[in-house]
C-alpha cells in the first residue's frame, strides 16, 4: 500500500444473501437482463449472418447448403449451453471475491488459496484484464454499428448517416454513467426483457418455415459440420464464437446484482428467447438462402423493419452497458491488486457495493471506441477483429479457475481436471478459429491488450520498487518513534497529522520532517483511513485513537463507501481541533534515469502514471492552508 492514507478492507466470500434482502430479487433480476445480458442479447444481429459468410466464402462455392445452415445453427447454440450455461452460470458465478466477480477476482482468490503471491498468477489476471479491455472496447462500436446499419433495408439513402449517428449515441451512453448503475438498469431492464421477448417471437414465427431446424439441437450436426468443411468450417467457428461474446462481462458484473437474479434471468428467459431466435434465423434462410444479407432484421415483417431497427439500436446502446460496468469492476480490482494507479472511484448505489463510476475510465474507454469506429466503419470489418480477445480472457478464466477449483474449493485433482479441462479444450478451438482472423482485424485487440499489459506490467513493477527504494533504512515504528522522544529537535506547539496507508510504518513525510527540518510538534498523528463495506457508518465510533507514547498517537477513521471522506469534519465530530492541526503528507517527484532502477523507457511509462493517481488532499478534503506538502526526489 503507498502512502496515501487510503486503505481498503477486502474480503472473501459471498454476499449473495444481502443481495435479496437489500434489494427486490425480482427488480435485480430485470436489471441484471438489461446490464449483464445486453452484450449476448445483440449477437443474433450479426453472429449467425457472419458465421454462414464465413463458411461460404472459404467454401468454394457461394451457395448455401442445408448442412451449413443447420450445423452453423447448432454449434451456435452448443456454444450457448457448453460455455455459458455450463461454465458461467453454473460454474464461475461461483467463483466470487467479496460478492466481485472478474478475471481479476479469480486472480485474488488463487492468490488466497496458493497462500501468497505468484507472479504466475499475477501475469494470467493483468493479460485477462488487459483483453477484457480490448473486449470492452470493441463491443459499443460494434454492437451500435450492427444495429444502424439496418437504417439501410430501410432506404439506401440513410447509408452515410450510419456512422455519425453511432458517434452521437455512443457519446450520449458513456456521458449517462456517471448518474450509476442502479439508474440506468431501471430504464434498461424493461427494454431490454421487451427486445428479448421480440426477438423470441421473431424467431418462434419462422421455425415453420422449415420445421428441420429443430434438428440442430443435435450436437452431432455441429460435428459434422466442422469435419466435412474442413477450413471453412474453422473460420464459420471463428465466427461462431461471436454468439457467446458477452460471457466474460457476465461474469464481471456479479458485484452488481449478484449470482441468483443472474442465473435466474439466464435459464428462465434469456437462453430461451436467443434460442427460439437463432433457430427462427436458420429455419427461414433454409426456406430463403437469399436472405443471408441480413437474416434477423428481415424476420420481421416490412411494417415492423424501422421500429426494429430503432429498438435494435437501443438494444445495442444496453448491450454497451455490460462491458462498461464490467470495466469499472475490473478497473477497481486491479488498483486493489496495484497493477493499475489508484484512480477516482465514485459509488452510485448506497445499497449495492459493486455499483460504481470511474471517470478516467469511462471517458478513456469513449475514446477508444471513437478511434474504433471511424477507423472500421463497418459491423463486418468490426467481426474481424472481435472474439479473439474474448476467447484468450475466457482461456485464463479457465485456468485460473483450475487453481482456484482445486486449492480454494478443495476439489481433487482429479475433478478438477474432469471438470474444468473440457471446458478449456472447447476454448482453446474457439481461440484457434478466432487466430485465423489476425490479419482481417484481429490484430487490434492483440495490439490494445498488449500494449495494456505493458502499462499494467510496468506499474507493478515500478510500485515494487518504488515502495521498497522508500522504506530502504527506515527503522520500525517502535524505535523512531523512541528515537524522537530522545532527541534534541526542536518542539513546537500545535499537532501534525501523518497521512499513511499503513498504520505500522513510519510515515515518509514524519520521517523527512525529522530529516531534514529537525522538528518535531506537540502531538504527532499516524492517521489512517479505512473504508468499511457499509455504505454509511455512524459518528460515534467512526474515529478511534490508539495512545502510543507521550507524544504520538495513532488515529484510525472510518468511512462508508457511499460517504465522502471528509477528514477535517471526522476529526472535528471526534473533539480533535482542526484549526490547530497541520495535516503532513508525502509528495515524491520521480526522476527518469537510465542508470538506476527501471529502464529508461519503462521510466517514461511509469512516471506519468503515477502523476495522473488521484490527490489525496482533495480526496480528503483538506483545506489547501492545513496541508504540508513533504517532498523528496526518488531516481526510479
Amino acid at each position: 500500500m503507498d502512502a496515501t492514507g487510503i486503505s481498503e478492507r477486502v474480503g472473501v466470500g459471498p454476499i449473495e444473501h444481502g443481495h435479496a434482502t437489500r434489494t427486490s430479487f425480482w427488480a435485480l433480476t430485470l436489471g441484471s437482463i438489461g446490464v449483464v445480458y445486453g452484450d449476448i442479447g445483440t449477437s443474433p444481429l450479426y453472429a449467425l449472418k457472419e458465421s454462414l459468410a464465413a463458411a461460404t466464402a472459404h467454401a468454394g462455392h457461394a451457395a448455401l447448403t442445408r448442412e451449413m445452415v443447420v450445423g452453423v445453427v447448432s454449434l451456435i447454440l452448443w456454444a450457448l449451453i457448453i460455455i455459458v450455461t455450463l461454465k458461467y452460470v453454473v460454474l464461475v458465478l461461483r467463483a466470487d471475491n467479496n460478492g466481485e466477480g472478474g478475471t481479476l477476482s479469480l486472480v485474488t482468490l488463487a492468490q488466497r488459496a496458493l497462500g501468497h503471491s505468484t507472479g504466475f498468477t499475477i501475469i494470467l489476471g493483468m493479460v485477462g484484464a488487459s483483453l477484457f479491455y480490448g473486449d470492452a472496447i470493441i463491443t459499443p462500436a460494434i454492437s451500435v454499428l450492427s444495429a444502424l446499419e439496418g437504417l439501410k433495408l430501410v432506404t439506401p439513402a440513410l447509408d452515410p448517416y450510419v456512422v455519425p449517428l453511432s458517434l452521437v449515441i455512443l457519446i450520449g451512453l458513456f456521458a449517462v454513467q456517471r448518474f450509476g448503475t442502479a439508474s440506468v438498469a431501471t430504464f434498461f431492464g424493461p427494454i431490454t426483457a421487451f427486445w428479448f421477448a421480440v426477438m423470441g417471437i421473431g424467431g418462434l414465427m419462422h421455425i415453420l418455415d422449415d420445421p428441420g431446424i429443430i434438428g440442430a439441437i443435435n450436437p452431432l450436426h455441429g460435428l459434422s459440420f466442422l469435419v466435412n468443411h474442413g477450413t471453412a468450417g474453422l473460420f464459420a467457428l471463428g465466427a461462431v464464437f461471436l454468439s457467446v461474446t458477452g460471457a466474460e462481462a457476465l461474469y464481471a458484473d456479479l458485484g452488481h446484482f449478484g449470482r441468483s437474479p443472474i442465473r435466474t434471468a439466464w435459464l428462465g428467459f434469456v437462453l430461451p428467447a436467443l434460442a427460439l431466435n437463432y433457430l427462427g434465423q436458420g429455419a427461414m434462410l433454409l426456406a430463403h438462402p437469399e436472405m443471408l444479407e441480413n437474416p434477423f432484421f428481415l424476420l420481421y415483417p416490412s411494417w415492423a423493419l424501422l421500429p426494429m431497427v430503432i429498438l435494435a439500436t437501443i438494444a445495442t446502446i444496453i448491450a454497451s452497458q455490460a462491458v462498461i460496468t464490467g470495466a469499472f469492476s475490473i478497473s477497481q480490482q486491479a488498483m486493489q491488486l496495484g497493477v493499475l494507479p489508484r484512480f477516482r472511484v465514485l459509488r452510485t448505489s448506497e445499497t449495492e457495493k459493486g455499483q460504481i463510476y470511474i471517470p478516467m475510465i469511462n471517458w478513456l474507454l469513449l475514446l477508444a471506441v471513437i478511434v474504433l469506429v471511424v477507423f472500421f466503419r463497418t459491423s463486418s470489418n468490426l467481426a474481424a477483429a472481435y472474439g479473439i480477445a474474448v476467447t484468450g480472457d475466457m482461456v485464463i478464466t479457465s485456468c485460473l479457475l483450475f487453481v482456484v477449483a482445486w486449492k480454494f474449493w478443495r476439489w481433487s485433482p482429479l475433478v478438477t481436471a474432469v471438470v474444468i479441462t473440457p471446458f478449456f479444450a472447447i476454448e482453446m478451438i474457439f481461440l484457434g478459429a478466432n487466430a485465423l482472423k489476425i490479419p482481417q482485424g484481429g490484430w487490434f485487440p492483440l495490439l490494445t491488450g498488449a500494449g495494456l499489459f505493458t502499462l499494467m506490467w510496468v506499474w507493478r513493477k515500478g510500485s515494487r520498487l518504488l515502495a521498497e527504494i522508500s522504506h530502504r533504512g527506515r527503522p520500525p515504528l517502535p524505535d523512531f518513534i523512541c528515537m524522537c522522544e530522545n532527541s534534541s529537535a526542536t518542539r513546537v506547539p500545535g499537532t501534525a497529522m501523518f497521512l499513511t496507508g499503513n498504520a505500522q510504518d513510519v510515515p515518509a513525510a514524519l520521517l523527512h520532517n525529522m530529516k531534514h527540518n529537525k522538528v518535531l510538534h506537540d502531538q504527532n498523528v499516524i492517521l489512517t483511513v479505512v473504508t468499511e463495506e457499509v455504505p454509511r457508518l455512524p459518528d460515534e465510533g467512526r474515529v478511534t485513537v490508539e495512545r502510543l507514547s507521550e507524544r504520538f498517537s495513532r488515529v484510525t477513521v472510518r468511512f462508508g463507501f457511499m460517504e465522502s471522506p471528509n477528514l477535517p469534519k471526522a476529526l472535528r465530530s471526534a473533539n480533535f481541533d482542526v484549526h490547530n492541526v497541520s495535516f503532513f503528507l508525502s509528495r515524491r517527484a520521480l526522476q527518469a534515469s537510465a542508470y538506476a532502477g527501471l529502464p529508461l523507457w519503462q521510466d517514461y511509462i511509469f512516471i506519468p502514471m503515477a502523476r495522473s493517481a488521484s490527490d489525496v488532499s482533495d480526496h480528503f478534503c483538506i483545506p489547501e492552508d492545513r496541508a504540508v506538502e513533504v517532498g523528496s526526489r526518488i531516481t526510479i
